[in-house]
């Protein structure tokens, strides 16, 4: 893990709490977790979405350009996560 040994991670983690507090490091956490919770999501919805019909997919945006404005694309989820 980076090279850092037990007692790096020891200091590093007694930083951090005198920086951030007892009572902050949960919600950090939670929030950290919701984060890459989220990202994960993202990933499998592109993912999902790109494999059945990817070769049709890049076909139709070498044709023609287009934009989802529909409020359950994609784009409009991340962006409406990103402004939260």
């Amino acid at each position: 893990m980076f090279g850092l040994g037990p007692s790096e991670l020891i200091i590093i983690a007694v930083i951090v709490l005198l920086i951030f507090g007892a009572k902050r490091l949960p919600e950090i956490g939670k929030g950290l977790g919701s984060a890459i919770r989220e990202f994960k999501d993202v990933k499998k919805e592109i993912s999902s979405k790109e494999s059945p019909d990817q070769d049709q997919d890049k076909e139709d945006e070498n044709q023609t350009p287009r934009r989802d404005d529909n409020p359950g694309s994609l784009e409009s989820k991340v962006m409406d996560k990103a402004l939260d």
